[in-house]
């Protein structure tokens, strides 16, 4: 009986990290209703499963139960989107706020470099995943448990929002300068300079995220 528990819940993290991949490409839009007999077809799996990764799914921000309708993809008022980009943009700054006490972490940053670079030459869903990666490097270094779990909650939701800015060119092109200047103001310890640039940042990211 404990390895059937395991197995279903491997199985509902699975099935859950599915639906996360096509709520975050734009597969499964705002709205859309998620039918748990297709989703049992597809895995070979009753509906047990498929209730658990739901509610997932849910406790991350993606998915939401309306009643007489079922789960549906959550939607994102203008207000909505504003709060999880100011809440961001409150998180990273107040991260630099704690690196400037506790000192930068080479070997993050090393990892920041290693991010960079990759970010490079990648399409747009890879470079926002990228991206969310090298901004969750900043709240690492801040060696605050309470600004990394707070930071957290926000992945998922603020990796959606984010991949449709990414989708321009012209904006991927901005976010790389803007992450090479953190970096340098970081490596030099000028986090004034650093946040500020995280600042710009963020109200480059509001408007596509509010137009969408």
């Amino acid at each position: 009986m404990g390895n059937k528990l395991f197995d279903n819940n491997s199985l509902s993290r699975l099935i859950a990290e599915q639906i996360t991949e096509e709520i975050i490409t734009g597969k499964l839009q705002p709205g859309d209703k998620l039918i748990e007999t297709n989703y049992a077809e597809e895995f070979g799996t009753s509906r047990a499963p498929i209730r658990e990764a739901f509610y997932l799914l849910t406790i991350d921000g993606l998915v939401e139960r309306i009643p007489r309708k079922g789960s549906v993809v959550k939607g994102y008022s203008a207000q909505d989107k504003i709060d999880l980009l100011e809440i961001r943009m409150f998180l990273e700054t107040l991260a630099l706020d704690r690196i400037t006490k506790v000192g930068a972490s080479e070997s993050i940053l090393q990892t920041m470099e290693e991010l960079q670079a990759k970010m490079e030459n990648e399409n747009p869903m890879e470079y926002t995943k990228l991206n969310q990666k090298f901004h969750m490097a900043i709240i690492e270094m801040s060696n605050s448990e309470i600004i990394r779990m707070m930071y957290a909650r926000l992945g998922l939701p603020l990796t959606s929002l984010q991949r449709i800015t990414f989708e321009g060119k012209a904006n991927r092109k901005k976010s790389l300068q803007e992450h090479r200047q953190i970096l340098d103001f970081i490596h030099r310890g000028e986090f004034e300079k650093a946040k500020s640039i995280l600042i710009e940042n963020h109200q480059n990211l509001l408007k596509p995220a509010l137009d969408a």
